[in-house]
């Protein structure tokens, strides 16, 4: 069964290319359980069209609301915006989404996750330019979060899709040259399976009564008998984790984070040797990115099974040949391969992955989806 399906709807570092927009990445969240629709007007049953179900937008480089009009995703299904940090190829395409948002229709209230510049940033657009936001923006401060005192939700922002499908985004700091973060998402689904046979077997007919206890409601049958939900109901709860990381040349800030991740998406800004020729010819510049070979030997450390490697510096062509010597993929490739053994994955544009819950992992490279199956 699929749990969650990931967008890639940019994957370049910086600027765009010809194949390339800069970054953003969409997961939808899908609940394969539901019969029908959830609270409000998000339904999100699998067998429903994809522009039902809802999702989250991790970062919006300029261009995001262009690569949208080439899937199915429907900005009034959009639960919430996480913005890493304030770079432009990360957040310039903000405020026009935002705008067309507003033009297609949207009511619905919409979190945004986001360091408070990005707070400022809107209020500049709202002010010089007349952008209206017919719905509520529900801005939620990173550094607040992260200041809290409270450690036992600190960093800490849950969303209830329904009373039975939830989000937890758990907000990691990383190392970048303005304050930048990773946003650690899972999703909670409760599934509770009735009984049927222990209750015609204690001579409990079909009724009203066994949709309450299937709710965990206690019931009382009409000649007195008193039903306990916990008697009858099994609560099956499937979770699935993927760690997304901004701009970051410290794979190990997200240790914590990925001990329990299905999915570690991670900038691979250059290869080793690139990285380390730009730092030697600048010493008074580091552009504090991450190389395929870092985030390579980070997975491998952590014995993570899946990682996908976005962010490339528009230095590397889109195709793949080892023999080239002209800079393409496979330089990425191998210079994470080098050190790392599980599944590895170079984003693409419009390239959807989707994380499963099942044990074995297959790649479907006929088409452009890739199946993601991770082990819960």
């Amino acid at each position: 069964m699929t749990y969650a399906e990931i967008n890639l709807l940019g994957t370049s570092a910086g600027v765009p290319t010809k194949q390339r927009n800069v970054t953003a990445l969409a997961i939808e969240c899908l609940n394969p359980h539901a019969s029908g629709s959830s609270k409000g007007n998000q339904p999100h049953s699998n067998s429903q069209n994809k522009k039902s179900r809802p999702w989250l937008l991790i970062d919006c480089g300029e261009g995001t609301q262009q690569q949208l009009l080439h899937t199915k995703l429907s900005l009034r299904q959009l639960t919430a915006i996480c913005i890493t940090h304030v770079h432009g190829d990360h957040c310039y395409g903000l405020p026009g989404l935002l705008a067309s948002a507003a033009m297609s229709g949207r009511r619905e209230p919409l979190t945004l996750i986001a360091p408070k510049a990005i707070s400022a940033l809107l209020d500049a657009f709202i002010l010089h330019t007349e952008l209206y936001l017919p719905f509520t923006l529900n801005f939620v401060s990173i550094e607040d979060l992260l200041s809290q005192e409270v450690n036992v939700n600190k960093g800490t922002v849950k969303i209830d899709l329904d009373n039975q499908h939830q989000l937890i985004i758990e907000i990691y700091p990383l190392s970048h040259r303005v304050p930048s973060h990773g946003f650690g998402i899972t999703q909670t689904i409760s599934r509770r399976t009735l009984n049927t046979g222990k209750l015609i077997a204690d001579g409990v007919p079909a009724s009203a009564l066994w949709g309450k206890l299937q709710q965990g409601e206690n019931v009382i049958t009409e000649d007195g008998q008193h039903l306990h939900s916990a008697d009858y109901v099994h609560d099956d709860v499937q979770r699935t984790k993927v760690v997304i990381a901004g701009d970051n040349d410290t794979p190990e800030c997200l240790s914590e984070a990925v001990m329990d991740a299905d999915l570690l998406v991670h900038e691979a800004t250059y290869t080793h040797e690139v990285m380390m020729a730009i730092q030697a010819r600048n010493p008074d510049f580091d552009p504090m990115h991450s190389s395929a070979h870092i985030v390579g030997t980070f997975a491998q450390k952590m014995s993570l099974k899946n990682i996908i490697l976005t962010h490339f510096s528009a230095r590397y062509q889109s195709f793949d040949n080892p023999d080239s010597e002209t800079p393409n993929m496979a330089y990425i490739r191998l210079d994470a391969q080098s050190v790392y053994q599980g599944n590895i994955w170079l984003a693409e544009d419009f390239a959807q992955y989707s994380v499963n819950g099942a044990i074995d992992l297959a790649d479907n490279q006929a088409g452009s989806q890739r199946r993601v199956a991770c082990s819960m």
